[in-house]
């Protein structure tokens, strides 16, 4: 390895926390500039990863959604037992997800979906991404073209079994998001290039909240984290977590 990969991030400033939620064969850099943009405003912020992202892509594909969901929920719960009471939750992509599973299950001050899938397109197409993860890897680790090639040949023949239960996990969070009742924003790139975009229109339209907000980034693709509007982007989401209800 001739190049250091991201790591988990915990960037501790006022008492309201962001846990930050990062996209499928993501990482942390997903939502670092996100996070040392709301540390500057005073926010603390947490991104974990995912267990199997971040690494060999020969780990990713034994992992599946009921890993990383475990992940999520650690990283919550980190956040509490550091003393922080009032959690809001941002995700991008299947982060996006994710942080409406922590907003079914726990206490959030409100949810920022980022890109987030509520319809899930072929497990092929998943697996793609899974392949162009494993050739950027080897890529960023220094192999050559042979090697590459073989051992992402290696990582097609096996497959990653979990992705059919990763399409289940997004239609149950589907169903179940009229259960959402926490102040949220929804993020969508209108250029997304990997989910279907009428998913933002879903997340809007069913959740419950009174306090709901959609924007449409009309010159961004699905890492908007990454792309020309990031600094439009995280003053909406500060502007969205100021307006909140915080104690402190």
């Amino acid at each position: 390895m001739n190049k250091s990969l991201s790591q988990p991030f915990f960037f501790q400033a006022g008492p309201r926390a962001v846990l930050l939620l990062h996209g499928f064969t993501g990482s942390s850099a997903d939502v670092r500039m996100l996070g040392r943009f709301l540390e500057k405003k005073g926010y603390t912020t947490l991104a974990p990863h995912y267990k199997g992202h971040g690494v060999q892509p020969e780990e990713l594909i034994t992992t599946g959604p009921a890993d990383w969901w475990q992940d999520v929920k650690a990283a919550y719960q980190q956040l509490q037992d550091a003393g922080y009471q009032e959690i809001a939750v941002a995700g991008l992509s299947l982060g996006g997800v994710m942080a409406l599973n922590v907003a079914l299950n726990n206490p959030v001050q409100g949810i920022v979906t980022m890109c987030a899938p509520m319809t899930m397109r072929t497990t092929d197409v998943m697996f793609e991404g899974v392949l162009k993860y494993a050739k950027d890897y080897k890529k960023f680790e220094g192999k050559t073209e042979a090697e590459i090639d073989a051992e992402v040949a290696l990582i097609a023949d096996k497959g990653m079994p979990s992705l059919q239960e990763l399409r289940e996990f997004i239609a149950q969070t589907r169903k179940e998001i009229d259960m959402i009742y926490a102040p949220i924003f929804v993020v969508q790139a209108t250029n997304d290039e990997v989910i279907e975009t009428e998913s933002a229109n879903i997340i809007y339209n069913q959740t419950e909240s009174l306090e709901k907000y959609i924007k449409w980034y009309e010159n961004s693709k699905h890492v908007i984290t990454l792309d020309q509007e990031k600094d439009q982007l995280h003053e909406d989401i500060y502007r969205f977590l100021e307006g909140l209800n915080w104690a402190h």
